[in-house]
């Protein structure tokens, strides 16, 4: 487990949603659960934050959601990944390498 949790660098939450759902469609709490395991507890998800992020996604076409029983027999929305979101992902995700390997760079020079 990470020494100490933070929150989403900003601009990320919706990158990181997506490729969350990438992986399987699931509920909010699950999207936020996941995040955070994934991130060996460097990131806390706030759940407000989450949900105006997952009315977001929607209404850009990004996601879709269907009400559906959870592992407790609950009923929740989930959330599920369209052929938009996964291109999206993809340019979003291609975009963030290309600026992480600049910081790289920068922070390594002498």
């Amino acid at each position: 487990m990470a020494d100490k949790s933070s929150d989403v660098v900003q601009g990320t939450l919706d990158m990181l949603i997506l490729k969350t759902l990438a992986l399987e469609p699931m509920h909010g709490y699950g999207v936020e659960v996941r995040i955070e395991q994934i991130s060996k507890g460097v990131f806390h998800v706030n759940a407000g934050s989450l949900f105006v992020a997952f009315q977001r996604l929607q209404r850009s076409g990004l996601i879709k959601s269907e009400w559906k029983a959870t592992e407790n027999n609950r009923r929740a929305k989930y959330y599920i990944l369209t052929e938009q979101g996964r291109k999206k992902l993809s340019s979003e995700t291609q975009e963030w390498s290309r600026q992480v390997a600049a910081i790289a760079r920068i922070l390594e020079a002498s």
